[in-house]
């Protein structure tokens, strides 16, 4: 296995490295300042996106720096997933960078979805207003009134009916739904078929969020801020009806579509998670060795200095193992590397809330404030540990699969 990245790769890096550190991080603190302002609590219909991310936006286009997380050459970058593994890492130190980029979860997801499953009628309508950066876009999956770890519990439901699809049910954890710019949901729901296996029972359908029956009802705080102008939102779909042709792939495609979307996905969560765990670790080095108590800098007192190590080791450990995965998706297909995927969704957001935590800790009180990106960072971590899929189920795969190795080999 070969984790050098390629030329092009490295090119891109330098540039994404430099375009975060002369024009992102100069501005951000300023950009999330507006946004607490112009923001107010969960009323999302008030909310306003600072002008200055389109500049940066457009600046990013004009540089090349655009959807670089798509492997087409055409329409993104063209690169590997283990290449863009390493910018995503780039990204995860910022709060902003992957929206500037237009790399940011959901629209990386569903811009993938419809690039790989959606007709040309839909890539059309959706897709190229999505990769040009003009739209947002949400993912429709999870419900209140079920335990979502198990997707086959969904109770939401897409029937046909003559030729069109009626939605019914409510949906939770819509991220992105309350942005301004949002236009278009991916809604995933039960599509009974008597004469299909349990994983062909739900589809994926396209939604426009102005169409009759689609109701947000509220944003979901997380940790008890609202995400502006991003989002979590409780959504309700009553008899909502879109013509036939808005099934992704057609019916009961659901969850072939939703494994396709999830392996790239998690590499760019887990190489985000371990980008912010580095500057958390910064941060705190920093904070450590400029504070004096007890007449000693910070991090000279009590184990700080083994924490760091220890935060250290587990950075590299996750990155390497985070790389792995990408290097067998790309040489042997996302499928055959569903073992080594769920294997860094567990460890990525861990690592990233165990080093989080020192750095609070090292910062003290200003650690829980807005002044740094550790709150938002250790929110990051413990959404993630539930998000496309719990700890639990990773690691439930995880043991399957090696008790399936096991077996394999018989008496020998």
């Amino acid at each position: 296995m070969h984790f050098d990245i390629s030329p092009k790769g490295q090119d891109y890096l330098n540039r994404v490295k430099a375009f975060i550190k002369n024009e992102i991080e100069p501005v951000e603190a300023a950009f999330w300042s507006e946004v607490t302002a112009t923001c107010p609590g969960g009323d999302w219909r008030q909310w306003q996106v600072p002008a200055i991310l389109e500049e940066l936006k457009a600046k990013a286009r004009a540089q090349g720096l655009w959807n670089m997380f798509l492997p087409d050459e055409t329409l993104g970058a063209g690169l590997s997933i283990k290449d863009y593994a390493l910018l995503a890492e780039q990204t995860g130190r910022s709060l902003l960078a992957p929206t500037v980029f237009n790399c940011n979860a959901p629209d990386s997801g569903n811009m993938e979805v419809l690039w790989r499953y959606g007709s040309e009628a839909q890539k059309q309508r959706w897709l190229m207003p999505l990769l040009a950066g003009e739209i947002r876009s949400v993912f429709c999956m999870t419900e209140p009134q079920v335990a979502s770890s198990d997707a086959t519990n969904m109770q939401a439901t897409a029937i046909v009916e003559g030729d069109e699809i009626v939605l019914n049910g409510r949906k939770w954890w819509s991220s992105g739904i309350g942005d301004p710019h949002a236009k278009v949901a991916i809604f995933m729901a039960h599509t009974p078929d008597a004469s299909k296996d349990r994983h062909h029972q739900h589809s994926m359908v396209l939604v426009p969020l102005d169409a009759p029956g689609v109701q947000i009802e509220r944003m979901v705080p997380v940790f008890g801020d609202y995400d502006a102008p991003h989002g979590h939102g409780e959504v309700n779909f009553s008899n909502v009806r879109v013509p036939l042709d808005h099934f992704i792939a057609g019916p009961g495609m659901g969850f072939e579509i939703a494994q396709g979307r999830l392996g790239p996905g998690r590499i760019h969560h887990c190489m985000r998670c371990i980008g912010a765990a580095e500057k958390a670790l910064e941060l705190a080095i920093d904070r450590g060795t400029q504070r004096v108590a007890f007449g000693k800098p910070l991090l000279s007192l009590g184990g700080n200095r083994e924490r760091v190590a220890e935060a250290r080791i587990a950075i590299d450990q996750a990155r390497l193992l985070t790389l792995f995965a990408a290097w067998k998706m790309d040489s042997v297909g996302t499928f055959a590397a569903m073992g080594e995927i769920s294997a860094i969704k567990v460890v990525a957001p861990n690592v990233l809330q165990q080093v989080v935590d020192f750095a609070i800790q090292i910062h003290g009180g200003a650690g829980v404030s807005r002044d740094v990106p550790l709150t938002a960072f250790f929110s990051q971590a413990r959404s993630l540990r539930l998000a496309d899929g719990p700890d639990e189920v990773h690691k439930s795969v995880i043991a399957k699969m090696e008790i399936a190795k096991r077996a394999s080999h018989g008496d020998r």
